[in-house]
């Protein structure tokens, strides 16, 4: 697996609520080997929106940074473990 499967860049940048977490869920369902994905936004109810959906959903709200005209928004995607096979 690439660095590029582990981390990627959502652009919802102009887009309203709920739209920037709909993205985001959908490329975290889409991607199996996603470990991080930054969702970059324009809306302020992206603020509240991404790290409570993260909550709800089991992943990990890392940061929210102020950039040019925006924020970008880091999320952890943690996935269930697998039980081991058996013997």
């Amino acid at each position: 697996m690439s660095g590029a499967d582990e981390s990627e860049v959502v652009d919802a940048r102009g887009e309203r609520c709920p739209l920037p977490v709909i993205r985001l869920a959908r490329r975290v369902a889409e991607r199996p080997h996603l470990r991080f994905v930054t969702v970059l936004a324009t809306d302020p109810a992206a603020a509240h929106d991404v790290p409570a959906w993260c909550r709800m959903r089991g992943h990990r709200f890392v940061e929210a940074r102020a950039e040019d005209g925006h924020t970008a928004y880091v999320v952890e995607v943690v996935r269930p473990s697998r039980p081991a096979a058996g013997p």
